[in-house]
């Protein structure tokens, strides 16, 4: 028995964002539908002080799709030293009927893809109609997919602020680029829009729209007194216990959605202004799923504070996968 095996160079030949975004959508609308099954996630941190880990998603998606698998997702941020790629992954998709597995796809280029349609889809459904300022906290791997895809939603934004608070020079580099690789890697556009490196965070989060977190921070970086009314989160990062891009105060107040909430709560964004008590459980909105549908209700006006809490689920990386496989 044969199987098909896509590397990174084979899936940015077929993957387009356009067509991942749309298939994101449909897993979270399948999800309130519980049409998706998600296995509890398994993760670990290796204790080489350089913040490397690991963690594996399975589950499945049923219905006229009807697939299951896994992806295992590595994370060795010192691998930049050995000049090696940092995010290494994998993911096994199989089919429900009878079993037979259906590909092996390289995991890190899906999950990019993925994780920035997901940022992109929760900004897109509750940040204000106006936004015209996007700042994206975190100018590693993750960063270019976060930008592609909200910008592939709304295209009207017109600057996007690129901050890395650990290390300037990155960020300074990457908002050069931003124009150049849009255009290159996804075919998009952005003649019109101002791509700058942040020099002063309170300002920057001071003067966003929509701000995308995608960092491995383990305590609050943006401050609850600097952000203006009206404000959209999509927190990406903190994928794991005791990661925290946000001040909990932010949460005070704000209306909150989650992809998967028992594992937001678990893991995500929420989870230490919950056990905090800052929120409560009773408190959030629910998932983002349920808010596409038009099943429970989204932002009622300009002043309201948006979080969504984006843990990842492994059917986005399946029917990515699947979209891939297919192509």
């Amino acid at each position: 028995m044969s199987i098909r095996v896509l590397e990174t160079e084979d899936l940015k030949k077929v993957l387009k964002i356009g067509e991942v975004i749309e298939g994101v959508r449909s897993v979270y609308e399948a999800k309130a539908d519980g049409e998706i099954i998600v296995w509890p996630l398994i993760y670990d941190e290796f204790n080489d002080g350089k913040g490397s880990n690991m963690d594996i998603r399975s589950g499945g998606i049923k219905g006229d799709i009807n697939i299951h698998g896994m992806k295992m997702f590595n994370e060795f941020p010192g691998n930049h030293e050995l000049g090696i790629p940092s995010h290494l992954a994998y993911i096994m998709v199989f089919d429900s009927t009878n079993g037979m597995p259906l590909g092996v796809v390289d995991g890190a280029y899906v999950t990019g893809m993925r994780t920035g349609s997901a940022g992109a889809i929760g900004a897109d459904a509750l940040a204000r109609k106006d936004a015209k300022t996007l700042m994206i906290l975190g100018a590693g791997q993750q960063a270019m997919f976060q930008i592609a895809a909200t910008l592939t939603l709304r295209p009207e934004i017109e600057k996007v602020w690129i901050a890395d608070p650990v290390n300037q020079p990155n960020a300074e580099q990457f908002a050069a680029n931003c124009r150049e690789r849009l255009s290159k890697e996804f075919g998009i556009n952005a003649e019109n829009t101002e791509f700058k490196p942040v020099t002063d965070l309170k300002e920057a989060v001071g003067e966003a729209d929509i701000i995308i977190t995608v960092t491995p921070s383990r305590e609050p970086v943006i401050k609850a007194e600097w952000v203006k009314p009206g404000t959209h989160f999509s927190c990406i990062g903190s994928d794991m216990e005791g990661k925290e891009e946000i001040d909990p105060e932010i949460f005070r107040g704000a209306k909150v959605y989650g992809d998967d909430l028992s594992q937001c709560i678990r893991v995500g964004e929420m989870e230490i202004p919950l056990k905090k008590g800052t929120i409560r459980k009773e408190e959030l909105m629910g998932e983002i799923g349920q808010l596409l549908k038009g099943e429970i209700e989204g932002r009622t006006s300009d002043e309201e504070i948006t979080i969504f809490d984006a843990t990842g689920i492994s059917a986005l990386d399946l029917i990515t996968a699947k979209i891939a496989l297919e192509a």
